[in-house]
């Protein structure tokens, strides 16, 4: 597969911890470098890396967990040119599951917003998400 960019970005809130938070980024995508950003109320964590190594952890998810018809659901409706764009739930992610959410209302602490950027977006669904035989 081609070049692979993926861009997480989530807020913590001023009554959450920036530790949990983290933690709950690094479940879904292992040890990807992060920074903090300071915002008015809060701060926002943004996380970046390059190549499939950054979903290895979320593509071993998917088959633990057993969401792959869901995930491909989630995964093909973000679809928008050479970009994927999702919601994870932050408070499941944290307990080390995964749960697509919405932009709003679903995670009350407000969501893990992933992009991932590449040459073709399909064959990433495919692999990440293949159509159970």
């Amino acid at each position: 597969m081609d070049e692979v960019n993926v861009h997480v970005e989530v807020e913590v809130n001023p009554t959450e911890s920036e530790d949990k938070v983290k933690r709950a980024v690094e479940n879904i995508f292992g040890n990807i470098p992060m920074q903090i950003k300071p915002l008015r109320k809060g701060s926002l964590l943004v996380a970046e890396a390059k190549g499939l190594e950054a979903l290895t952890k979320l593509y071993n998810l998917l088959r633990r967990e057993r969401i792959r018809d869901a995930a491909r659901g989630a995964l093909f409706e973000g679809l928008s040119g050479k970009t994927i764009s999702f919601c994870l739930n932050k408070q499941v992610a944290y307990a080390g599951h995964i749960s697509f959410s919405k932009v709003v209302a679903e995670s009350p602490l407000g969501p893990i917003k992933v992009k991932i950027e590449c040459e073709n977006p399909r064959e990433l669904i495919e692999w990440l998400a293949p159509k159970k035989v």
